[in-house]
């Protein structure tokens, strides 16, 4: 759900692409940024365009062709991030899992010590399946073999802590649809100290110009060169949706999407419902309920759409009709929201032939 000032936001009047008010937008959202992304030494960037753009970026500028790529591969969006490692050219190795299941410390630092590859990547919070990985271990063995670490944060950020430095994360990406409470369109971006040095270092330039981050760098907070014409109101509305976040207070925040997550894993468990991610993996913005058995729920969740306004997602590749995705954030994640989603989700399930 986008917040009622975001969509405000969006109604302003536009400025350039070059004006300087859009450039102290720009310089106020990247350091709101860093408090949400949990960084006092990195910085901050934003992609013009969604989630997937931003995991681009992230591969086209620190992949280059014949380096290895190690992906930690456990979900739908660790596969995208290894096809587009293959069409930079690099070396892709993979340590694979089902579906949901996640990287424990020591096996995830073994398969990167021996690998030895040159850029790890991991999903912190995976949208296909609900489960979250820590990043430490995978983090500090990338850096004892000389690797950067990118993670994907598309479905955490704004909704849970990501605390990149204390992690370890060199690159990370996200998307302003989820956790953030804006429409699609943008990617924030965090890079460390270690990857702004490589980037800098770099000598060849990355095979995408659109999504060279030293240009668009240059673009937003140096020169302020013409690169492209940036979506002007996305930028309106990130700005006023991270206002919102910081005047709530991230800890806050964080906090109550923790609440309201342990509030629908309980109305789903009272109901005789399993989730498909252990207790201790899950994200608390994103959950998957296990379908029942003999039960459609592709009819579950049209029924629920029509009968009271709710939309939930299916599962996809292994998980196809195997789970339900209900995602529980921003002005959504509050107590009075979860009862009425618990409520009309049974509705929905009884006419469809559950019983519990």
């Amino acid at each position: 759900m986008v917040h009622p000032r975001v969509y405000e936001a969006l109604s302003q009047p536009v400025v350039g692409h070059l004006d300087p008010y859009f450039f102290e937008i720009m310089s106020e959202i990247e350091e709101s940024l860093k408090v949400i992304y949990g960084t006092t030494k990195g910085i901050t960037m934003v992609i013009s365009g969604t989630g997937s753009a931003g995991m681009e970026a992230a591969v086209a500028n620190f992949l280059e062709s014949g380096r290895k790529f190690a992906v930690l591969a456990n979900g739908y969006f660790c596969d995208r991030i290894s096809e587009m490692g293959r069409r930079q050219g690099a070396q892709v190795v993979r340590f694979e899992k089902p579906w949901g299941a996640t990287f424990e410390d020591q096996e995830a630092a073994d398969f990167i010590r021996r690998e030895k590859p040159n850029l790890v990547a991991y999903v912190h919070a995976e949208t296909s399946t609900g489960a979250l990985q820590r990043g430490e271990a995978i983090c500090a063995a990338a850096h004892d073999v000389g690797a950067l670490v990118v993670a994907d944060c598309v479905t955490s950020l704004g909704g849970m802590p990501v605390n990149a430095d204390l992690t370890g994360i060199d690159i990370a990406y996200s998307c302003t649809q989820k956790g953030l409470s804006c429409p699609p369109g943008l990617s924030p971006m965090f890079l460390s100290p270690r990857a702004v040095d490589w980037l800098n270092q770099r000598t060849a330039s990355p095979r995408s110009w659109y999504l060279d981050l030293k240009l668009i760098r240059d673009y937003t907070t140096a020169s302020h060169r013409y690169h492209h014409t940036a979506p002007i109101s996305m930028f309106y509305a990130l700005h006023e949706a991270l206002a919102v976040i910081l005047e709530e207070g991230p800890e806050n925040r964080w906090n109550r999407h923790l609440r309201c997550h342990q509030a629908f894993v309980d109305g789903v468990e009272a109901m005789g419902l399993a989730l498909h991610v252990p207790q201790g993996h899950r994200i608390r913005t994103l959950n998957t309920v296990r379908v029942p058995a003999g039960i459609d729920d592709a009819k579950v969740r049209a029924r629920l759409l029509a009968q009271a306004g709710i939309e939930i997602s299916g599962g996809f590749g292994p998980l196809s009709g195997k789970v339900f995705r209900v995602g529980v954030m921003g002005p959504l994640a509050t107590e009075a929201n979860v009862e009425f989603l618990l409520l009309e989700f049974r509705k929905a399930l009884v006419a469809e032939g559950y019983r519990s």
